[in-house]
């Protein structure tokens, strides 16, 4: 066969010019005739010739699937921006607050006061509340200083809460404790956290109400004289027509004892007032011009 003669069955191009996949030859009846380098008439081949695709202008090569330049580009864009997006969700998602798993707050029991502080000694606290907590059930009221724990002597705030956590729910412990310098010791059954809260909700819906006296727990001051052994809370301001003024209370007075409790700080005065029964008569024990007094007196309503 003539060189000039020989074409690819698959791409149409003469053999030595183009990229020809096979070696395979065949002879078109109207191949054109080469004249030097160039050919005399353009190449047409047959409509029934079995080695390549055709249409009306001759040979084409094999259609393959693709996008222009610009087209490439907003596809990679598409996908950039979509892979980030992603990424960014995926992070958010694990750093979200809602998927972050805390270690829970360890239980504790309960001892029913309102908050431990140093003290020198011991630990104290200002108040015992709520009605019938442990502490208030074994005799302890606010500006006691706990020096012992169920054994263990206790220095710092986070030692006693330390031995709380430790200690079983309902268990009975002994407190020793410090009040106007004299050592004594009670009995404590902790309790469990919802008890404390079911003990507060009980006393804020209480159908009594909650009683008043006529003060304000932030004028007064809390006076402490072991040369005299006057401890109590000294009132300076009294309100006009007030059940404390009313009833024969004075600025000035130290109150040490409210309705049999003894007082030793603000917070423990305005809370036994509180928990008063409104319009009952109680007894408030007076240090009045260095003189002990007996004032009875009816508490107002809440």
């Amino acid at each position: 066969m003539p060189r000039e003669m020989r074409f690819c069955r698959s791409c149409g191009n003469r053999l030595g010019e183009g990229p020809a996949e096979y070696t395979e030859t065949v002879r078109f009846p109207n191949a054109p005739v080469a004249t030097g380098a160039r050919f005399t008439a353009p190449f047409t081949p047959g409509m029934n010739a079995p080695l390549a695709q055709q249409t009306g202008r001759g040979f084409m090569r094999r259609r393959r699937l693709g996008f222009t330049g610009m087209t490439w580009m907003w596809i990679v864009l598409g996908v950039f921006f979509a892979g980030g997006g992603a990424l960014s969700a995926l992070m958010k998602g694990t750093n979200s607050p809602r998927t972050r798993i805390s270690a829970p707050a360890p239980s504790r029991s309960y001892f029913g006061v309102n908050q431990f502080t140093n003290a020198d000694g011991g630990v104290t606290f200002k108040v015992v509340e709520p009605p019938n907590s442990p502490a208030d059930k074994a005799g302890l009221v606010g500006g006691d200083i706990v020096t012992t724990f169920d054994g263990h002597p206790v220095k710092r705030s986070d030692e006693i809460m330390s031995l709380l956590r430790q200690t079983p729910v309902g268990k009975t412990v002994e407190v020793i404790y410090l009040r106007d310098g004299e050592i004594k010791k009670t009995q404590l059954t902790t309790i469990s956290e919802d008890e404390f809260d079911q003990l507060n909700e009980a006393f804020d819906d209480r159908p009594q109400g909650k009683g008043i006296l006529g003060f304000e727990s932030d004028r007064t001051t809390t006076v402490s004289i072991p040369e005299t052994k006057t401890y109590g809370v000294r009132l300076d301001y009294l309100e006009d027509n007030g059940p404390a003024m009313l009833f024969g209370l004075k600025v000035g007075d130290i109150i040490t004892e409210f309705d049999g409790v003894p007082i030793r700080t603000p917070s423990e005065l305005l809370s036994r007032v509180r928990r008063g029964i409104p319009y009952n008569l109680i007894k408030v024990v007076v240090i009045r011009d260095g003189q002990r007094l007996e004032v009875p007196l009816k508490l107002g309503k809440d």
